[in-house]
C-alpha cells in the first residue's frame, strides 16, 4: 500500500430501468440510454491554485489523457522511437508479434503510436485483438482493440525481438511512470510483466459503471472478465449481473460493516459517514475492497494480508443507505509513523473534495490519536500535490493566528504533521530560512495571505466535533482475545 495514489476513470451513470432496479440500491439495469456524467468544480481560485487544480483535473480526465500524461507524468511512460523499420503492408505479417508498434486508432478518433502488448485470437474468425499501450499515455490507458483500428501502414518491428537496449529502457519507463520507489530494475520488469494486461475492462458499483484502469490479482476464474459486478454493502463480486442480484436478496446490510465514526450533513442536502474496518474482524470485505481499489491504483503492494490494517470507508448517505465513494487504509501500528497507507476516491465520485476529505480525516484521527503523522511513502506526482496543498493550507491557518514566535515543533504539535513536512512545506513558500544552526519561520502576515489565497479551497471539510472514534489499542484487542 505505498503509493498514494488517487484514481479516476471514465464514469457511466446506469439508468433506472424500473422493476429491474437492484435491491437497496445498488446498480441498475444498464440500457440505451446511459451517459456519461459530468462532475462539478469548485470556488474561484488564484491563478497558482488553478494551475494546481489542473494537475489534478488533468489526472482525471480521460479525454484530455495525451495532455495529462505530458503535464503530469513528465515524460514517463512517453517513447522515444528509435531503430525504426517500418513495413510495407503487403510484408506485414499477421497476427503480428507482441513488441509490434503500430499506429493504433484511440477513443478521440485519432491514430496514435502504439505497441503491442499482447494478443487474443477472436472467436470465429481467422482475426486478433490486440491489447495496445500508447507511447505517449499512461498505461492506464492500455486497451484491447480490434485490428481494423490498427492503421497497418505504420507497422514497425525495429525492436520486435527486445534485443535494443533501448527498447529495454523504454519498456521500463512504461512502468516506472507511477513512481514505484521501492522496486529495483528487476522488479520493475517482473512488476510490468505481471500486470501488463488488465483481467477486467469495467466494474459495476450501486449506480455506476466504471471502466478499470489496472490489473488487480482476482482470483483465477475472475480474469477476462468484460464486467465484474460488486455488491454495494458488502462488497462480494460476481461475474453475472443474476448472481449478483441473487446474493442482494441476501444480503441485508445498508452499510459497510465496522462502526461509524463520523457523520455529518453539508450544505446542499449533502450527507456523508465514514466508517472504520477491521481488517481482522472483516476480512472478506477487506480483501474485496482491495481487490477493487487495485483496478484503480498501480503501485507495488496493496496488502491482502488485511489484519494488520483499519480501513476508513467514506459513504455518501440517503435513505437507502451508505454509498461507499473512497477510502483510506493505516497501519494498526506503525513504526514510522504513517498514518495513510493507501487511498482512492472512486471514480464515480471524482471532483466534489472527497480525496482532500480523506487526508484531512487521516490527520484529524491523528490528533485524537495525539501522534504526529505522515502518509506512507513513496507519494505519487498527484499525491505530492494533493498532500502539499493540505500542509499549505494547515500551516498558513496557523502562522495567521499565531502571535509571535513559533517553533517548527511547536507547529507540528498543532497540526500532527510531521516535522520534515512542515520544513518542506515552508521550503517550498520560502517561509524559512536555516540561521545559526537551526530553522527560522520569515513570514510577513501579507506573505501569509498571499498564499493563503494561492493555495485554493480545501474541499469538503472534516469537523472534529462529529468524530466519535477511539483509537486502535493492540493492549484492548489482545485483553478482548483473552476474555
Amino acid at each position: 500500500m505505498g503509493v498514494m495514489k488517487d484514481a479516476t476513470a471514465q464514469m457511466v451513470k446506469i439508468e433506472q430501468d424500473g422493476p429491474a432496479a437492484l435491491h437497496q440500491g445498488a446498480g441498475k439495469g444498464m440500457g440505451p440510454g446511459a451517459g456519461k456524467r459530468v462532475m462539478g468544480g469548485g470556488g474561484p481560485m488564484s491563478q497558482t491554485a488553478q494551475q494546481a487544480e489542473l494537475k489534478l483535473e488533468q489526472m482525471v480526465d480521460q479525454r484530455d489523457m495525451a495532455i495529462a500524461n505530458a503535464s503530469v507524468n513528465g515524460d514517463a511512460g512517453i517513447e522515444t522511437i528509435t531503430n525504426q523499420e517500418i513495413l510495407p503492408i503487403s510484408e506485414v505479417k499477421l497476427p503480428l508479434e507482441i513488441g509490434t508498434r503500430v499506429d493504433c486508432r484511440w477513443r478521440d478518433g485519432e491514430y496514435h503510436p502504439a505497441r503491442v502488448i499482447e494478443k487474443r485470437p477472436v472467436e470465429g474468425t481467422d482475426q486478433h485483438e490486440y491489447y495496445m499501450h500508447y507511447s505517449k499515455f499512461n498505461r492506464r490507458m492500455d486497451e484491447w482493440v480490434k485490428q481494423e483500428n490498427l492503421n497497418l501502414n505504420t507497422v514497425d518491428v525495429g525492436d520486435v525481438d527486445g534485443s535494443d537496449p533501448k527498447s529495454k529502457k523504454r519498456r521500463l519507463d512504461d512502468v516506472d511512470d507511477e513512481h514505484h520507489g521501492e522496486f529495483d530494475a528487476n522488479e520493475l520488469r517482473q512488476h510490468e510483466e505481471f500486470t501488463k494486461v488488465k483481467n477486467v475492462d469495467s466494474v459495476e458499483l450501486g449506480q455506476y459503471q466504471m471502466e478499470t484502469w489496472y490489473f488487480s490479482p482476482l482470483p483465477a476464474e475472475y480474469n477476462n472478465c468484460k464486467t465484474l459486478f460488486f455488491a454495494e454493502y458488502d462488497l462480494a463480486f460476481f461475474k453475472t449481473r443474476p448472481e449478483m442480484m441473487r446474493h442482494l436478496r441476501k444480503c441485508k446490510l445498508q452499510h459497510p460493516p465496522g462502526d461509524e465514526i463520523y457523520r455529518r450533513h453539508y450544505a446542499g442536502g449533502r450527507s456523508v459517514s465514514m466508517f472504520e474496518v477491521d481488517g481482522k474482524k472483516e476480512k472478506l470485505y477487506c480483501q474485496n475492497l482491495c481487490y477493487l481499489a487495485k483496478l484503480f491504483l498501480d503501485h507495488k503492494t496493496l496488502y491482502y494480508d488485511v489484519d494488520l490494517f483499519l480501513f476508513y470507508v467514506l459513504c455518501e448517505n440517503d435513505e437507502r443507505g451508505s454509498h461507499i465513494v473512497g477510502y483510506f487504509s493505516k497501519e494498526k501500528c506503525s513504526e514510522e509513523g504513517y498514518n495513510l497507507a493507501c487511498i482512492l476516491t472512486l471514480p464515480s465520485h471524482q471532483r466534489k473534495g472527497y480525496g482532500k476529505f480523506l487526508i484531512a480525516m487521516s490527520y484529524e484521527l491523528s490528533k485524537v490519536e495525539g501522534k504526529v503523522g505522515t502518509p506512507e511513502r513513496p507519494l505519487s506526482d498527484l499525491g505530492n500535490v494533493s498532500y502539499r496543498g493540505y500542509w499549505t493550507r494547515e500551516l498558513l491557518k496557523v502562522l495567521k493566528e499565531q502571535e509571535g514566535s513559533i517553533s517548527i515543533k511547536d507547529l507540528s504539535t498543532a497540526t500532527m504533521i510531521k516535522t520534515d513536512d512542515i520544513i518542506s512545506t515552508l521550503n517550498h513558500l520560502n517561509l524559512i530560512q536555516y540561521q545559526k544552526g537551526q530553522h527560522v519561520i520569515c513570514a510577513a502576515p501579507a506573505v501569509i495571505e498571499k498564499h493563503i489565497k494561492e493555495a485554493g479551497s480545501p474541499g469538503l471539510q472534516v469537523d472534529p466535533k462529529f468524530i466519535v472514534w477511539c483509537p486502535y489499542s493492540a493492549e484492548r484487542e489482545y485483553a478482548m482475545y483473552r476474555s
